[in-house]
């Protein structure tokens, strides 16, 4: 009965190890798959993300690797990518191909200063906004257009698929599309066209970087998100969560003094 005992009290303790293990494997399953299974990724491990690499200072080719793209979309979605434990893997891509590029699950995500829009919601869902913005009218120092009134029957220039363009047709019939926004300005600075709308700090950086173009009347104010499949709420989750840390702990507010010269990062209104 001894010996019955003790076998009896050994299996017992054999069992109880290997429920404790079977447990302990359980549970680290559940916190290591939290940052990556919960959510799909265009490929393992990485945060694939698409850019326009031609809105410059948000995404530019860097001018010591023109392979890389930099700027302060690259630097928010790096940022993003730490904060989910993921390597950041930036796409250049035709911005105005780029929100069908995330439907069609070429990317995991659009960091490309895409407005919202109740238009392009219906195609993505877009994460909380991690910057500021609004259109501004470019002319050149000779011309007479101080509003948007006075653009009627003048040629504005737009970047393709942008929601200039379709801002610009409330006001003429005449309009020009571009692949970019610093290509539309250098047309405007050439004398190819009567007047741009773009974002103001894009056209405030042309200004300074010497293009014959002086601003006009400002348009408003736009919120700039990160655009995510909706087959994917998972992640939608993450990086709103992870946005709301850089935002917290300053990094973002950083970042947009870093690459745009002040913090464009909390909303005017």
């Amino acid at each position: 009965m001894k010996k019955l005992s003790v076998w009896m009290s050994m299996l017992l303790m054999f069992s109880l190890l290997l429920a404790a293990c079977g447990g302990s494997d359980e549970n680290d399953n559940a916190s290591g798959d939290e940052g990556n299974k919960d959510y799909k990724l265009v490929e393992d491990g990485k945060f694939t993300f698409a850019s326009s690499g031609e809105f410059k200072p948000f995404s530019y080719a860097d001018p010591d690797d023109p392979t890389k793209m930099v700027g302060y979309d690259i630097a928010v979605a790096n940022a993003i990518a730490e904060e989910l434990g993921l390597e950041p893997s930036p796409q250049k891509y035709k911005f105005a191909s780029i929100i069908a590029g995330v439907k069609g699950d070429r990317f995991d995500a659009a960091v490309a200063s895409h407005t919202i829009t109740d238009e392009r919601a219906k195609e993505v869902d877009f994460t909380e906004p991690y910057y500021y913005s609004g259109p501004q009218i470019f002319v050149r120092p000779d011309s007479d257009i101080e509003t948007a009134e006075d653009l009627k029957g003048k040629d504005v220039a737009v970047s393709k698929g942008s929601t200039y363009a379709k801002m610009a047709v409330k006001y003429t019939d005449n309009i020009k599309t571009f692949d970019s926004d610093v290509v539309a300005l250098q047309a405007l600075s050439e004398g190819k066209n009567d007047a741009v709308i773009t974002d103001f700090i894009t056209g405030q950086l042309a200004i300074k970087s010497g293009f014959e173009i002086v601003a006009k009347e400002r348009l408003g104010e736009s919120e700039q998100a990160i655009a995510i499949s909706k087959e994917n709420p998972e992640l939608l989750k993450a990086v709103n969560e992870a946005l709301q840390k850089l935002k917290d702990n300053g990094t973002l507010a950083k970042l947009s003094k870093e690459w745009i010269g002040e913090d464009i990062t909390t909303s005017e209104k």
